[in-house]
């Protein structure tokens, strides 16, 4: 509240016109005081009148500089509860949903402190009560499609099926596959909403890591016929702390997104490289790219744009950035400058 609203308690706007009204006076009375005080100059010396002058300039200077304090405090009991309720805005917007900000006063600030803290609230209820629901469903989904690929699996071993059941069943197992791989992503979004991600941190060869990644997944891009290419580094690089198994599931996630999106192209490349204290892996498609306009959306949970081969739950790239950030490394993502898309994880050494 401020300085001239504590009694009154009517809010900041009454308190705004009551310190303008109460400001012009005293600038008037200043500025008079000064004025007359400029006459000690014109009086003669050591007179009564001129000592009378001289205490009006200085009542007239205190005035001005008392005013200026003032006005100052005043301004700063309205701008520091604003910095900090734009402050938690800021937390809130960048994921911070629950943070309430201590209510210090009765009036707009007041109010508005209130509204924030009631949003924070109920964006915090709506993301629980949708992370509970992406659990309780993932977890019922489970068990039908162990189900349907089990059974699949076995159909498979009957010689006696026709070619148009055996492709019809392989289908079948290849959307299963597809859904369970949603499943997993959104159990692990759940993980990540309610605390439970976590990493088994070991020293690793990224370098081998990578390596057997893209060798265990060239042969299936061979099939989808899609050339994929690997420039290891040519220095050794030193063991890193990191959690293998986490790390290997960025690095298909990115080969499945470059597979899926840069068909086009025919091929995918990827680069180790050396920057600064960093170890970069870049993995580039040859297809279209991704709208300018999507680029900075891309990495949020569910976002799936407008292209007709996003498919999938939306939160993959999403996962990926966060166990990037557990190791305490960016993942960026951009177009290339002639075609395709370039992802790039950095760590450091």
């Amino acid at each position: 509240m401020g300085l001239l609203d504590k009694k009154t308690k009517r809010g900041y706007l009454y308190g705004i016109r009551r310190r303008w009204l109460t400001s012009s006076f005293f600038v008037v009375l200043a500025f008079t005081a000064v004025a007359l005080g400029g006459l000690a100059f014109l009086a003669p010396e050591d007179s009564l009148v001129q000592t009378a002058f001289i205490i009006a300039l200085g009542l007239g200077l205190a005035i001005l500089i008392a005013m200026l304090i003032t006005n100052i405090t005043f301004i700063r009991s309205i701008t520091g509860p604003l910095d900090q309720i734009t402050k938690a805005a800021h937390r809130i917007s960048e994921g911070s949903y629950g943070i309430q900000i201590p209510k210090q006063y009765n009036d707009e600030i007041g109010d508005l402190t209130d509204a924030v803290n009631n949003m924070s609230t109920r964006i915090s209820q709506s993301e629980t009560l949708k992370t509970e629901f992406i659990s309780s469903i993932s977890h019922e989904l489970r068990t039908p499609l162990t189900a349907i690929s089990g059974w699949g699996e076995t159909l498979l071993y009957d010689e006696t099926l026709s070619a148009d059941n055996r492709r019809g069943i392989e289908i079948i197992l290849g959307e299963a596959r597809r859904l369970s791989k949603l499943v997993e992503e959104l159990l692990e979004f759940t993980r990540m909403e309610d605390g439970r991600f976590t990493l088994n941190v070991q020293q690793i060869d990224l370098a081998g890591e990578l390596g057997e990644t893209i060798f265990t997944y060239r042969e299936h891009l061979r099939r989808d016929g899609i050339e994929l290419s690997y420039t290891p580094l040519e220095a050794d690089l030193p063991l890193i702390p990191g959690d293998p198994e986490r790390l290997r599931q960025v690095f298909y996630n990115i080969l499945d997104n470059a597979a899926k999106h840069g068909r086009d192209g025919g091929k995918i490349a990827v680069r180790m490289a050396l920057e600064d204290e960093h170890v970069a892996v870049e993995i580039r498609d040859f297809g279209p790219g991704i709208p300018a306009d999507e680029l900075d959306y891309v990495k949020m949970k569910f976002f799936k744009g407008k292209s007709a081969r996003a498919q999938g739950s939306g939160i993959g790239l999403a996962v990926c950035e966060e166990i990037v950030r557990y190791h305490d490394g960016q993942l960026e993502i951009k177009n290339a400058e002639d075609r395709g898309l370039s992802v790039t994880v950095r760590l450091p050494i």
